[in-house]
């Protein structure tokens, strides 16, 4: 049996994207996986565990447990209506000290594959183990912006939406100690800013397809050559079709965006696909362009007909 431990944190906004993610991951477990699942959560706001607790009845490869994080972040900086438990992330070693190595991930997500091969990743002399955010990587935007912020390395910069932790060496170092030290810090990127400084040159690059970004998906299909160097492309085909898919930009439970309806599929196997809710969603937008203003329907026209075609 691979024992594998994985750490998600969220508010009780995203209780239902959560449960949709952590049902793909248990869908594509191997037979001899077990998943050793920690939610981390406000001690002060508490969290929605009615659906969370179903996940085991369901799923018998699996433990969920729940780890509250006190209010080291509470003063944190916000921007990007990304709140306080994107932090909770860095107290990873101290809320959850049994393991010494350990997968964080976003719920923005759906698995298409297992995760015990990449947990066997060796990070020995390695804080962390991530993937290269391309979308500041190789953005002109993203140039200006880690050239701004000392600390940041332009095209070295790692997304921090999945993680491996190499939690004892953090602890070794007292590194989320150091994290906390960043927290009132004004940094865009939050989080993602304070672990690509913190742990600049001791940060392993793992397989992009374990993290498929909606940048990623865009640089696959537009501009695949700029990505020549950052990864090798022979597993290209393979991370296309069984690749981690991180919707870090449009949530595919809001509106339409890259790849959401395979969100929904795994929605619709889910034990928490609810009929009406997923008729509502399909249902309001039968007549979304038809309800747009001249302006906007002209933008869609310029973009299809004219940015599309360059």
């Amino acid at each position: 049996m691979n024992i594998v431990p994985i750490a998600f944190a969220f508010d009780n906004n995203l209780v239902m994207p959560a449960c949709v993610c952590i049902s793909s991951l248990m869908m594509n477990a191997k037979a001899d996986t077990f998943y050793d699942i920690f939610i981390l959560h406000s001690a002060q706001k508490g969290i929605d565990k009615s659906g969370l607790d179903r996940i085991p009845e369901y799923y018998h490869n699996c433990r969920v447990n729940y780890r509250e994080v006190g209010n080291d972040f509470d003063g944190a900086f916000e921007i990007r209506g990304i709140t306080t438990p994107a932090y909770y992330r860095l107290l990873i070693p101290e809320v959850i000290p049994e393991y010494d190595k350990i997968i964080y991930s976003d719920v923005d997500v759906i698995f298409r594959t297992d995760l015990s091969e990449v947990y066997s990743e060796d990070l020995t002399g390695y804080y962390i183990g991530a993937t290269y955010d391309l979308g500041l990587c190789l953005s002109h935007d993203g140039y200006k912006y880690l050239s701004s912020v000392n600390g940041l390395e332009v095209g070295e910069y790692i997304q921090s939406g999945f993680i491996i932790l190499n939690s004892a060496k953090l602890r070794e170092m007292s590194m989320p100690t150091v994290f906390k030290q960043f927290a009132s810090k004004k940094l865009r990127y939050q989080d993602q800013d304070i672990l690509n400084i913190s742990c600049r040159g001791h940060i392993k690059i793992i397989p992009y397809m374990y993290n498929m970004t909606d940048q990623l998906f865009y640089y696959l299909e537009k501009e695949p050559d700029s990505i020549t160097g950052k990864y090798d492309n022979s597993d290209l085909r393979k991370a296309k079709t069984c690749g981690t898919l991180h919707y870090n930009g449009y949530k595919p439970w809001k509106s339409y965006c890259a790849n959401f309806d395979i969100w929904w599929e795994y929605y619709r196997k889910s034990p928490f696909f609810d009929e009406k809710y997923y008729f509502d969603f399909f249902y309001s937008r039968i007549d979304e362009y038809d309800r747009l203003s001249l302006v906007k329907r002209i933008k869609i026209l310029l973009r299809y007909f004219v940015y599309g075609k360059k």
